[in-house]
């Protein structure tokens, strides 16, 4: 990568920038491992030497703490090794939509949206707003999200689905509970051309004046960009850049990579005849359920993982759901001599009042 002439290719050199950036994630885990392994030797030889006084039991939670740190360690090494997908170490492009409900899963999108930006920031990976509809009292009608970063693709591709939430509303003065739903897309960054040909002639292009947050420019100019994929009938849109061109650039890296998305996906339903394995993870079906009222649960659908402390989770603690899952992905990848695509769930979103 220091070489002179690296960038005059700059396809291949992104990459070959990006597998270096999968790597050094890996390397820097190992890194972090060896650390604790020789703080752990130290610690036990100090405690050999003590005399069971005050100080040998420092020394024996400064033990217990460091191996804590190391099964974290472990386990994210443990995850990597699931991530061996043609898309699993790109960037990816999250995009979330509320259902039918009006208020209620427009304020869900925007708790979601935290969370995954929460959990973005956790992870090391730098995220962007690619495209954002607000909602007309509260919350988003629907979100867009580029998390760049090594193996983001493959680490948040188990959020696709349907999420479901239960609550108390803040929007019901009666304080009924409502369940209310919210669909999210997950796809690979595919940014490079060339990776994915579009015959412009496929495309139809319509500008619009944006809306929402923006301020005066958004709504006094047709800077807003909708491309209609004619062969697939994949319609994506952009309004949040300033410029017409800047929204038409953002709009056909998501195109590149729904059109990516969809040839996987193609790939995958073949599999999955060979395997027998369909229904659970389809369209209509929630993967995971939260509930705040009237007792606290996240509870993953696909793989029966529970967790209590569901304001964690809201946080942006998706490890143990992304770990249960890929581990599950891989254990179905092992029915078919076949190396496994990825599982893809969508759901048609819905909301609805209890």
């Amino acid at each position: 990568m220091a070489v002179p002439d690296f960038w005059s290719d700059r396809n291949k050199a992104k990459a070959i920038s990006r597998q270096a950036g999968a790597i050094e994630r890996t390397l820097k885990a190992v890194r972090v491992l060896e650390e604790i392994v020789g703080n752990l030797e130290a610690a036990v030889e100090l405690a050999g030497d003590g005399d069971g006084d005050g100080a040998t039991a420092g020394l024996v939670e400064e033990g217990q703490a460091l191996l804590r740190q190391a099964d974290q360690t472990i386990d994210t090494l443990e995850t990597t090794t699931f991530l061996g997908g043609p898309y699993d170490d790109r960037s990816a492009i999250l995009t979330l939509h509320a259902g039918a409900g009006g208020t209620e899963a427009q304020d869900w999108v925007d708790m979601l949206g935290r969370m995954f930006t929460r959990w973005a920031e956790g992870q090391g990976f730098t995220y962007q707003v690619l495209d954002r509809l607000d909602g007309e009292e509260a919350g988003l009608k629907s979100l867009t999200l580029l998390l760049e970063g090594p193996y983001a693709y493959g680490l948040a591709m188990s959020e696709h689905g349907v999420h479901r939430l239960v609550r108390i509303s803040p929007f019901d003065a009666s304080g009924r509970r409502h369940t209310s739903f919210a669909s999210v897309d997950v796809i690979p960054d595919v940014e490079e051309a060339g990776e994915i040909e579009i015959d412009p002639e496929d495309l139809r292009v319509d500008t619009y004046r944006a809306s929402g947050a923006g301020g005066q420019h958004v709504n006094k100019t047709e800077s807003a960009i909708r491309i209609t994929h004619l062969p697939s009938g994949i319609v994506v849109s952009c309004q949040n850049e300033r410029s017409q061109h800047a929204n038409r650039q953002v709009a056909m890296r998501v195109l590149r990579s729904k059109l990516a998305k969809l040839q996987e996906e193609a790939r995958q339903r073949k599999l999955d005849a060979l395997r027998g394995v369909q229904g659970e993870i389809a369209w209509g079906n929630q993967i995971r359920s939260y509930v705040l009222q009237p007792y606290t649960l996240a509870k993953d659908h696909r793989t029966d993982l529970e967790i209590g402390d569901v304001g964690r989770v809201m946080d942006g603690w998706l490890e143990p759901f992304i770990k249960a899952y890929l581990r599950r992905k891989n254990d179905l990848a092992r029915l078919t001599p076949q190396p496994a695509g990825k599982m893809t769930g969508e759901g048609n979103p819905e909301s609805r009042r209890e």
